[in-house]
């Protein structure tokens, strides 16, 4: 009798433990390429930061006890993980995490656009929390790759990670960014794409990618 119910107190402990790990690993993959200016860059920083300090996006991180880190990208090597993983729990481990966004030390300014190659540089920040259910790679950018790797040749890798991939497009001219991200970057189950229009479109549509992809295995409705 007492074994069984030592048995079922670990079983309970174990389902608890998981319920209560984390649920979320967030990459959040910023553009310094060199299309992007010095205004751009503050307006990304700055608006990533509003977002992530956004009520329903602080709640849905702590839920979740989500795992954050940003990534600063452009050309091909020149891809670095500037802030490193955050384990959130309260809501002033997202302010601190937002705070070091907003003061984030731009890396590089006049370099190409090597998206394949961020994702890679993603990749392996994500092998460092493989206890995290879910995996998601945020790209923000305002132009197609155009250096290194292709980024269509990461789906089978991101697969076997199990990692979805979101983009948020920055429109600044005719190409027609959204298509070229929906054909070619995103990737996995109920991956999307969100528009900005504009660099001071930005700060609205980061905090309404944010609050989509955080909430997306809350609300089962994404």
């Amino acid at each position: 009798m007492k074994a069984r119910v030592v048995a079922v107190s670990i079983a309970f402990i174990g389902a608890w433990s998981r319920a209560h790990a984390c649920q979320l690993a967030l990459v959040l993959a910023v553009d310094v390429s060199g299309s992007v200016d010095r205004q751009e860059y503050d307006i990304q920083m700055q608006g990533l930061a509003a977002a992530l300090n956004d009520g329903i996006v602080v709640d849905a991180l702590i839920e979740q006890e989500a795992m954050v880190t940003l990534l600063q990208w452009t050309g091909s090597s020149r891809q670095r993980q500037t802030i490193p993983w955050h384990k959130i729990e309260t809501a002033l481990d997202v302010a601190e995490f937002a705070a070091q966004v907003a003061q984030d030390e731009r890396v590089w300014r006049n370099y190409s656009t090597a998206i394949g190659e961020a994702l890679i540089t993603a990749q392996t920040a994500l092998e460092k929390v493989p206890e995290c259910a879910r995996k998601v790679i945020d790209v923000s950018g305002d132009g197609v790759s155009n250096e290194g790797v292709d980024p269509n040749t990461r789906r089978a890798s991101l697969s076997d990670m199990g990692v979805t991939v979101n983009a948020l497009a920055i429109e600044t001219n005719d190409t027609d960014l959204t298509a070229w991200f929906f054909e070619n970057l995103i990737h996995g189950e109920g991956a999307f794409v969100v528009t900005a229009n504009g660099f001071q479109d930005y700060p609205e549509q980061i905090k309404r990618k944010l609050q989509r992809e955080t909430t997306r295995q809350l609300s089962g409705l994404h």
